[in-house]
């Protein structure tokens, strides 16, 4: 079993590199406060530091419970006033938000599961204002296929090889991955501009968890691997997740 503080160590690296792009996108826009939409944002994993950081916050998402949780981790944090939780659907932003409000915009984990990803990046291109950022984060097909094969996983691997959605049609929760291609394709025909594309969890689903838990320099060499790697293109096709940055053409 793993203890805490393997867990926290192997959460931190999963995290840290999004945050460190992001974070640097968001200080190329300018000091806080910003104008920050999480869509799909569910309990506050990114907006509540980033209300923390001194910007306004609105998350949108389909769960009432996810908001309900969002709520009391907002309050606890303290910065009730910086953070407003909407119902909605990510597809539906432009009903919810209004257009062109938003100088950032996140869509992190997202496009797996809605009921169409490029119906979705258009809503969320229509949110940002003109020079405003995009943050997606959305699961690597590739890699996914990878990680079954490791897992002795060989039918679901198979499926997932063969499937143009990118499921393993074995009631996976996620609908939909994407390749590098794939995603760069969408995020262009719904008129975002990838400006930056890098690799997350390149290594870090593959660690034993029990190093992270015995040897206490394993999760900052960890991190320093999957910062040296991010960007390096022959590692994006191993990477779980790839983050992109665009631009609102």
């Amino acid at each position: 079993m793993v203890r805490d503080g393997a867990s926290r160590g192997r959460t931190s690296v999963r995290t840290a590199v999004v945050w460190d792009y992001l974070r640097a996108a968001l200080d190329g826009l300018g000091p806080a406060p910003l104008r920050v939409l999480d869509a799909g944002g569910g309990s506050g994993g990114f907006a509540v530091p980033l209300a923390q950081l001194g910007h306004h916050v609105t998350v949108v998402d389909p769960s009432p419970d996810s908001l309900a949780a969002l709520e009391r981790r907002v309050a606890e944090a303290g910065t009730t006033q910086q953070v407003r939780a909407l119902q909605g659907d990510a597809a539906d932003l432009p009903s919810v938000v209004g257009a062109g409000e938003f100088d950032v915009v996140l869509c992190h984990s997202v496009l797996e599961v809605v009921d169409d990803s490029l119906v979705a990046l258009r809503a969320i291109a229509q949110a940002l204002r003109p020079g405003g950022i995009a943050s997606v984060l959305a699961t690597n097909s590739t890699a996914a296929v990878v990680a079954r094969v490791g897992a002795g996983r060989l039918g679901e691997a198979q499926r997932l090889l063969t499937s143009s959605t990118g499921s393993s049609g074995d009631g996976d929760p996620l609908a939909r991955r994407f390749s590098l291609a794939e995603l760069r394709d969408a995020l262009t025909e719904a008129g975002l501009r990838p400006r930056t594309i890098h690799g997350v969890r390149i290594f870090a689903d593959t660690v034993p968890p029990a190093l992270l838990d015995v040897d206490p320099n394993a999760v900052a060499e960890l991190l320093e691997l999957e910062r040296a790697a991010a960007e390096l293109p022959d590692y994006l096709p191993i990477a779980t997740q790839l983050h992109v940055l665009a631009d609102r053409d």
